[in-house]
C-alpha cells in the first residue's frame, strides 16, 4: 500500500505558483485534482481538465500525492491538519509535498504527526515564479528520505527543472529557501533603490537598464524585475507581501542563531514601508514605486533625446 505508484496528484492552493504547477501537470497528462478558496481559480483549472474538490480532505481521498502551495504556515496547518484537511482523508502511502516557504519548524513538527498516519512528507519550497512553474522549470529545495524522493521522481521531474536535495532532515529545505529569499529581497531593494536614483539623476530608463544588465551591477532579479518597472506593469507574479513575509521568517531564524543580518533587516524595513503604502498586493517590483514616491521621482518612461 505504501509503495503504490504516483498517478493522481492534488494541488491545494492555485494562486500564481499553484496555477502554474496544476497547468503543467495537466499538460503532461497527469490526473489532477485541485482545491482553492477562489471559485474563479478553480473554474480556470477545471476548464483545462482538472477535477475540483470541495475540501482538501475530498481532494486527498482521490490522490496519491498532494502538493500544497498556500501562503504561510497557518494556512498550511489548516489545509493539512484542519477538520477537512489532507491528513483527515489521505490514504496510507500518500505523499504530501509542501511547496510553500514556511518556518523551518513547521515541517520538523509535522513529519512525525504525518508518519503516524502513514503519510510521507517532502519539504519542497520552490522558486522561479509562475512562468517557470507553467513550464516545469522552477527549482525546488528538498528535504525528505531518499526512498520517498525516489518514489516521486517522475512527479518532481514534471514540475521542476532543478532539484536540490538539502538533506533528509525536515526543516533544512526551509532554511535553504529562506537564505535564498534573503538574497532575493536584498538584491531587489538594491536594484530598485539604484534604478530610481538613476532616474532622479536624469538618466534614461531603458539605457540605464541595458547598461546595468550588461555590467557588474546586474543581477538575476534586476534583469527579471526592472522590465516590469519599465512597462509600469505591477500585476502580481510574486506578491510584495509574500517576500516581506519570507524576510520576516529569515530574520526570526537569524535571531535564533544570534545573527544580526543587517542587510536583511534593512531590506525588510523597505518592504514593510512599501506595504504600508498599499503596495503589498502588487508585484514585488513595486518596491520601485515605493522609492519613487518617497523620493519624488516619476517612473514614466524617459526617452533618449
Amino acid at each position: 500500500m505504501r509503495e503504490r505508484e504516483i498517478e493522481s496528484v492534488g494541488v491545494v492552493g492555485i494562486g500564481a505558483m499553484g496555477m502554474g504547477v496544476a497547468m503543467r501537470l495537466l499538460s503532461q497528462g497527469w490526473s489532477v485534482w485541485v482545491r482553492d478558496i477562489r471559485p474563479e481559480a478553480e473554474d480556470e483549472v477545471r476548464a483545462a481538465g482538472a477535477r475540483v474538490a470541495t475540501t482538501p480532505a475530498g481532494l486527498a481521498s482521490h490522490c496519491d500525492a498532494v502538493i500544497t502551495l498556500v501562503v504561510d504556515d497557518a494556512q498550511t496547518e489548516a489545509v493539512v491538519f484542519g477538520p477537512d484537511g489532507v491528513a483527515s482523508a489521505a490514504r496510507p502511502g500518500t505523499v504530501l509535498i509542501v511547496a510553500s516557504t514556511l518556518p523551518p519548524g513547521w515541517a520538523a513538527g509535522a513529519a512525525p504527526r504525518l508518519h503516524e498516519q502513514q503519510i510521507d512528507l517532502i519539504e519542497a519550497p520552490c522558486s522561479g515564479g509562475p512562468a517557470k512553474a507553467h513550464g516545469g522549470e522552477m527549482s525546488m529545495m528538498l528535504a525528505a528520505p531518499a526512498a520517498v524522493l525516489q518514489r516521486c521522481e517522475r512527479l518532481l521531474d514534471t514540475i521542476s527543472g532543478k532539484r536540490f536535495v538539502v538533506s533528509e532532515n525536515q526543516g533544512d529545505a526551509a532554511k535553504a529557501k529562506l537564505v535564498n529569499n534573503m538574497l532575493a529581497g536584498v538584491n531587489l531593494v538594491a536594484a530598485c533603490e539604484a534604478f530610481v536614483l538613476g532616474l532622479k539623476l536624469g538618466l534614461e530608463a531603458q539605457q540605464l537598464f541595458d547598461l546595468v544588465q550588461a555590467s557588474s551591477g546586474g543581477s538575476w532579479i534586476f534583469s527579471d524585475r526592472m522590465p516590469r518597472v519599465l512597462r509600469n506593469d505591477y500585476a502580481a507574479r510574486a506578491r510584495l507581501d509574500i517576500l516581506k513575509k519570507d524576510l520576516s521568517l529569515l530574520l526570526d531564524v537569524a535571531k535564533e542563531q544570534g545573527y544580526s543580518a543587517p542587510l536583511a533587516q534593512a531590506a525588510h524595513g523597505i518592504f514593510v514601508r512599501a506595504s504600508e503604502m498599499g503596495l503589498g498586493d502588487l508585484d514585488d517590483a513595486a518596491i520601485a514605486k515605493g522609492y519613487a514616491g518617497w523620493e519624488g521621482v516619476s517612473l514614466a518612461r524617459r526617452q533618449r533625446s
